[in-house]
């Protein structure tokens, strides 16, 4: 195992100078959707910050940190509160923007308070270069939007789709995203439905949609809005793809959506956490949260987890000061997080690339490793059956 995957994931940072002194703690904020429409993302990224926070405290050789937690309630004018809040008592760095809607209105805050403000899943195109304070772990609608979009087209083969967007920050920006791209491989999308941000009943939407019969309805949204719609669609029988994107990637909301979900197909940050190959901080990262939440951890709770593992090596590379975090987070250099390695752009960006991947047996399958996977067995049998002729060969020139 590589060296720096070892150190980091067993937290022996060797931090000597950082919350170590008699000042106590280095402080942080936590500014997260813990109630309202956004909470199934909050919560889950909770879960992966506390859980990080426990394992750097209990390293004796590193730093100690405490979290400083604020509830958005999914509204980003109360975003802005709590992160004020937090900042005022005493956080250096804020890990907040969960939404994109709540990370427009936080940098402001942290322009304000000249504070560096990590979002673990904010994707708005939109939030590229926005402030030199604002970085996020989290890639780019129009990565997320592009690769479902050319993988609809070439290697789905679909040409016509409906698009359900709910009239929401980044909701509108995603849709946007695939529908350019879509036609410009030369697909036609025949219609872009938008739902008030309130939410509400889905069922004349998805009836509109199935009625035009495309081959497949995109859908952008949040989780709830996502998992209604998917059921409405099956109630209705539709036949055609529904393609979304990584807001299904909640655990919780594969499983409520149940049945329904199979054969949908979406597009995250690959974190595989069961293949052949996962990387050893993952599965120490896996163990690590099954142990403590009995449960898997999904997309969100692991860029929770990483948002603060980035924000102690930002201390170990620049300080434990307000003014030094910027350097540090500059000096992030291919850190190996367990949602990929880690480091950021000019714009705060990090380079990560989505993969499709589709529900299946109620899990979320990686479609290319699948398909790899499928060639190595159909490689192993082929290297069976030829070892099986050779033996029978072998058996008959005896005879």
């Amino acid at each position: 195992m590589h060296t720096s995957v070892s150190r980091f994931a067993f937290f022996g940072l060797g931090l000597t100078l950082l919350g170590c002194g008699g000042g106590g703690p280095t402080k942080l904020g936590a500014v997260l959707p813990l109630s309202g429409s956004a909470a199934v993302y909050g919560q889950a990224i909770r879960k992966g910050i506390d859980l990080a926070a426990e394992q750097v405290n209990r390293d004796p050789r590193g730093p100690k940190i405490e979290i400083l937690v604020g509830d958005t309630a999914s509204d980003p004018e109360r975003a802005k509160k709590e992160l004020t809040r937090v900042i005022g008592a005493g956080a250096l760095a804020a890990i907040g923007g969960v939404t994109s809607a709540e990370a427009l209105a936080l940098v402001e805050v942290a322009d304000d308070q000249n504070r560096i403000l990590l979002s673990p899943s904010a994707s708005l195109p939109q939030l590229s270069g926005i402030s030199t304070n604002f970085f996020r772990i989290f890639p780019s609608d129009f990565s997320e939007g592009t690769v479902m979009a050319r993988y609809a087209y070439d290697n789905l083969s679909l040409r016509t789709g409906v698009i359900l967007a709910k009239q929401e920050t980044y909701a509108k920006g995603i849709q946007q995203v695939f529908a350019e791209e879509f036609q410009r491989k030369g697909g036609k999308i025949l219609e872009a439905i938008e739902f008030p941000a309130s939410g509400g009943a889905f069922e004349a939407l998805t009836e509109r949609a199935a009625m035009l019969k495309p081959d497949f309805v995109y859908l952008a949204g949040y989780a709830e809005e996502v998992s209604a719609m998917i059921r409405d669609l099956r109630g209705q029988q539709y036949p055609g793809l529904i393609l979304t994107t990584s807001s299904i990637a909640a655990a919780t909301t594969i499983a409520k959506t149940g049945e329904a979900a199979e054969g949908a197909y979406f597009t995250q940050t690959s974190f595989d956490t069961e293949g052949a190959k996962v990387p050893e901080n993952v599965k120490t990262f896996v163990d690590a949260f099954r142990a403590k939440y009995r449960e898997a951890p999904d997309l969100y709770a692991a860029h929770g987890y990483d948002a603060v593992l980035v924000l102690v090596e930002a201390m170990r590379q620049g300080g434990d000061s307000a003014s030094a975090f910027w350097k540090g987070m500059r000096s992030v250099h291919e850190f190996p997080g367990v949602t990929g390695t880690l480091q950021f752009d000019d714009k705060g960006d990090v380079a990560k690339f989505p993969h499709v991947y589709i529900v299946t047996g109620g899990k979320a399958v990686d479609v290319e490793a699948e398909r790899q996977r499928q060639i190595e067995i159909a490689r192993q049998k082929m290297i069976e059956l030829e070892n099986e002729l050779r033996r029978l060969q072998t058996a008959g020139e005896d005879n």
